[in-house]
């Protein structure tokens, strides 16, 4: 069914004796009056088409979409942003809400449906309307947006470091718990000689004994081809769910060192090896990133989670094209690393510019230096916005994770710029009042 209205909408008798919150608040605050530039009402059209018109009223939408932002911008879980919710009236008014709660406002599961529900094509809009929100305070502009940094990084998932012994290891687990769970009567499950196998490679391998170590990752592949076949033998034509686990653990079984598209975790096959050249770090595990932001006010136009490990310059142009879309300008130069050498032949009209660029004017030469200040820009994404380690399920969750780490970032941003905003209009109060005070001095000395 449709969301219901806000508790603020509703008329209750107990309302009466209580003081509204906007009473109570500081109204200087920065999330107080950020709660009041944010058009709202946007995402109750955008996303009505998604609720029946019957069933139980869905939750405020304005409520939902406030969590998440709250969530990114304070690197929340959605257990922890709910809890955090109730002890701080301020994330109330935000959300919504006029009249101070004393409960949870949803189950944290609520959260995890609703993304599911809105899906990564929608959710962009939550990153559109923080753009559009810093243009109507005046702090993105047409020259700001014209001229943009883009690179690309790699969202890590939320997956153990994928080496051969672990698989092998977690295959056979998996499938003995399903074969029992299902009747099937093992020859042999390997449990005790699988974990004493394990164990004894992380033992040799600590010890430098890489020979022993070899042997017990063989021990542990025998053991899950054994598992394997024995299954097959004895439950001819399993049933979906086991049959996609057959195929998952065969693939795991059969594939080397040099193959392609392999498994590198049983609950997440979406997941990715990408070498980005870091000395500390020489694979990393999940999926690319790219993402755009302005040259000089470093606001970002877009974060787009791309599966299959494109080729950066591949995706120079979807990239150019979703932040035109997002922030209303159209963008007329673009500074990238070589990565993206290849990419200017698909993106017509924009002045691409790579690093290493010879014969550039000295504000272009400025301009391409600057480039590199997207770099921390996703290194702030990644520590305080949540996209160092994805904990979303599938595809759609690295899209939705990264989208989100986006409006993390450009929320701080705007209420770093609400509050010294406010600040700068109080001390410039008090100044004038000081002033009036000498004036008047002045003025009974002189009588």
């Amino acid at each position: 069914m449709q969301p219901k209205k806000p508790e603020s909408e509703t008329i209750r008798q107990d309302h009466l004796f209580r003081a509204r919150l906007d009473q109570q608040l500081n109204r200087e605050h920065a999330l107080f009056v950020l709660a009041g530039k944010i058009d709202w009402d946007r995402f109750d059209r955008k996303f009505g088409e998604l609720y029946s018109d019957q069933g139980r009223p869905g939750v405020p939408t304005r409520l939902m979409v406030g969590l998440h932002y709250l969530k990114h911008m304070y690197d929340e879980s959605d257990e922890s942003v709910v809890e955090r919710w109730v002890e701080n009236p301020y994330w109330q008014y935000f959300c919504g809400f006029e009249y101070l709660q004393h409960e949870l406002p949803i189950d944290p599961s609520s959260m995890t449906r609703w993304r599911n529900r809105i899906g990564a094509k929608r959710m962009k809009m939550l990153l559109k309307v923080t753009v559009e929100t810093a243009k109507e305070l005046g702090l993105l502009k047409h020259h700001h947006a014209s001229r943009v940094n883009v690179d690309t990084t790699v969202q890590e998932k939320a997956i153990a470091f994928p080496t051969d012994q672990r698989l092998y290891q977690k295959a056979r687990v998996k499938l003995v718990k399903e074969a029992k769970k299902r009747g099937i009567r093992l020859r042999q499950s390997y449990t005790r000689l699988g974990r004493r196998a394990f164990s004894k490679h992380g033992r040799y391998a600590h010890a430098r004994q890489w020979k022993r170590a070899r042997k017990m990752t063989r021990k542990l592949k025998t053991y899950l081809g054994r598992v394997i076949r024995d299954i097959e033998r004895k439950c001819p034509k399993p049933d979906v769910d086991l049959e996609v686990l057959l195929e998952i653990s065969k693939a795991i079984y059969e594939q080397k060192r040099d193959d392609t598209n392999k498994v590198y975790s049983l609950h997440a096959l979406e997941v990715e090896c990408i070498s980005k050249g870091k000395a500390h770090k020489r694979y990393e595990f999940g999926c690319k990133v790219a993402a755009v932001s302005t040259s000089t006010s470093n606001w970002v136009l877009d974060v787009e989670a791309l599966d299959g490990n494109p080729y950066d310059g591949h995706t120079l142009k979807g990239s150019l094209d979703n932040a035109e879309e997002n922030s209303g300008f159209k963008v007329k130069e673009s500074y990238c690393d070589k990565g993206y050498r290849g990419g200017a032949k698909d993106v017509p009209g924009v002045d691409v510019y790579l690093s290493g660029s010879r014969r550039l004017t000295r504000a272009k030469r400025k301009r391409l230096k600057r480039r590199q200040a997207i770099e921390p820009i996703i290194g702030h994404m990644k520590t305080d916005n949540r996209m160092g380690r994805n904990f979303l399920k599938g595809i759609e969750g690295d899209k939705n994770n990264a989208i989100l780490a986006g409006c993390g970032f450009n929320m701080r941003k705007l209420y770093r710029a609400v509050a010294r905003f406010v600040r700068d209009l109080l001390l410039g109060w008090i100044a004038e009042i000081g002033r009036n005070d000498v004036r008047q001095l002045t003025a009974s000395a002189a009588a």
